[in-house]
C-alpha cells in the first residue's frame, strides 16, 4: 500500500485525490489543508464558469486538458447531481480592430476542437443579450456555469468515504526526506512519512516547492486580486447569461465581464490588481514580507514596465466604483452605478510571472524524485482538474 499526501485542500489537490482513489483504491489517501474548511482561496472565490478552451494556445497543454476538461466536469456533476448549466457565452469585439482579433479568436477556438461557434447577427444577438452593444459578437455554446463548492464537498465526501483522510486546519510545515526513500511530513499537530507527496498549494507553490526540494523555484507567484460587483436584484434582467470582451492581445487577463451565477445572482468583473498579500482579499490586507518579495521580482517590474498603462486602469478601478463601471459599459453601455451592489467578492489569482515580466500561461508541473509539484494551473485550473488530476496519474504516477 502506497501512502500519498496532498498539500492544499483546493479543487485541484481534491480532483487529485478523488482521481487516486478510483484508479489506485489501495492507496492510502491523506489531503492537508491549513485553512478549517477546503476551496477557502482560488477554487472557492471563482465566479463559477466552466471554460471550454476557446483562447488557449492550440497545441499547449493547457488547451488539450481544457477541451478534455469540461467535458469530464459536466459528466462529473450530472453523475453526482451538482448544480451547473450549459448556457453558452458571447464574446463581443466593440470597433474594428476588436473585430479582426474576434475572428481569430473563432480559428483558435476551432483549431482547439471546440463545436458550434458562430457569429450573431444585430438580431440574434439582440434575441439573446438585448442590452448588450456589439460591432461583432461570437457564440460560444459550450460554455456554462456550475456551483464548484459542491464539487469539491463531492470530491471530499469520496476520499473519507473510501478510506482516506482530509485534515483540515493543518498546515504542512515541512517534509523531510528519508533514507528509506520516504518523506517526512510535519504539521502543525502531527508527523507522519509518507511514500509520494503532491504540492497542490496555489498561491504559495512557488515558495512549497523550494521549501520541500531546497531548490530555487523556475517560477514566481506574483499575486493578483480580482475584485467582482454584484448586479442588484432589479437590475439583474441587463444580462442573461455570460458576455465577455475580446481579449485584447497587448495586455494580459480577459477583462471585465459579465456572469450569471449558478444561484440566479449577477456579477460583473474581475480587475486585476496587485495584491500586497498573498491571500490579500482588500485593499487593506497587506504583507510587508509578500508585497517586498512581489516589488523586488524583476519580473514582475519588467511586466509593470510593459503593461503600465493597463496597470493604472487597472489600480484606478479598484479604488473608483465609477472606473470599474465604466469598464462595464465597454460591453453594456445602459449599466450605471446605481445598479451594482457594494463591492462583491473578491478572489486573488496565482500568476506566474517569468524573469523578463511574461505571464507564465500553461500549466507547470514538475516531478522531484517523489515530490510532483504543480507549480502553475490557472484558469481554466477549476474546470479542468477532473483533466489535470488524470494526466499528472498518467505521466507522474502510473
Amino acid at each position: 500500500m502506497k501512502e500519498v499526501a496532498i498539500i492544499g485542500g483546493g479543487i485541484l489537490g481534491l480532483a487529485i485525490g478523488y482521481e487516486l482513489g478510483k484508479q489506485y483504491p489501495k492507496f492510502k489517501i491523506s489531503l492537508f489543508e491549513k485553512e478549517t474548511s477546503i476551496g477557502r482561496h482560488q477554487s472557492g472565490n471563482n465566479s463559477g464558469v466552466l471554460h471550454c478552451g476557446l483562447y488557449y494556445q492550440p497545441g499547449s497543454l493547457k488547451a488539450k486538458l481544457a477541451v478534455n476538461g469540461i467535458r469530464e466536469m459536466i459528466s462529473y456533476c450530472e453523475n453526482n447531481k451538482i448544480e451547473h448549466e450549459i448556457c453558452g457565452k458571447i464574446v463581443v469585439a466593440s470597433d474594428e480592430r476588436e473585430n479582426g482579433l474576434l475572428e481569430n479568436l473563432a480559428l483558435r477556438g476551432e483549431k482547439n476542437g471546440l463545436k458550434g461557434l458562430q457569429f450573431l447577427n444585430q438580431s440574434e444577438l439582440k434575441k439573446r443579450e438585448p442590452y448588450v452593444k456589439a460591432s461583432k459578437a461570437l457564440l460560444v455554446p459550450q460554455e456554462g456555469i456550475v456551483d464548484y463548492m459542491q464539487v469539491m464537498e463531492s470530491f471530499s465526501a469520496f476520499i473519507k468515504e473510501n478510506g482516506g483522510q482530509v485534515y483540515l486546519n493543518n498546515k504542512v510545515n515541512e517534509a523531510i526526506p528519508l533514507k528509506d526513500g520516504k518523506i517526512l511530513i510535519r504539521t502543525e499537530h502531527f508527523e507522519k512519512d509518507y511514500d509520494l507527496i503532491i504540492n497542490c498549494t496555489g498561491l504559495f507553490s512557488d515558495r512549497t516547492y523550494t521549501s520541500f526540494t531546497k531548490k530555487k523555484s523556475p517560477i514566481k507567484i506574483v499575486p493578483f486580486r480580482g475584485e467582482y460587483m454584484h448586479i442588484a436584484e432589479k437590475y439583474k434582467n441587463v444580462v442573461n447569461h455570460l458576455v465577455y470582451p475580446v481579449p485584447d492581445p497587448n495586455y494580459p487577463f480577459l477583462g471585465v465581464h459579465f456572469t450569471r451565477m449558478i444561484n440566479g445572482g449577477r456579477e460583473v468583473g474581475p480587475n486585476a490588481v496587485l495584491a500586497l498579500k498573498r491571500e490579500g482579499y482588500k485593499n487593506t490586507d497587506i504583507s510587508i514580507y509578500d508585497t517586498l518579495d512581489s516589488l523586488s521580482y524583476k519580473g514582475f517590474l519588467n511586466f509593470l514596465i510593459k503593461n503600465f498603462s493597463f496597470a493604472m486602469g487597472e489600480f484606478a478601478s479598484s479604488l473608483s466604483a465609477s472606473a470599474f463601471v465604466a469598464k462595464a459599459k465597454k460591453l453594456i453601455p445602459e449599466v450605471e452605478e446605481y445598479m451594482f451592489e457594494k463591492r462583491g467578492t473578491s478572489g486573488v489569482r496565482a500568476q506566474a510571472i517569468r524573469s523578463g515580466g511574461e505571464l507564465e500561461m500553461d500549466f507547470n508541473i514538475i516531478k522531484e524524485n517523489n515530490q510532483i509539484h504543480v507549480l502553475n494551473a490557472p484558469s481554466p485550473g477549476a474546470t479542468a482538474s477532473l483533466s489535470i488530476a488524470k494526466y499528472i496519474i498518467r505521466n507522474y504516477i502510473s
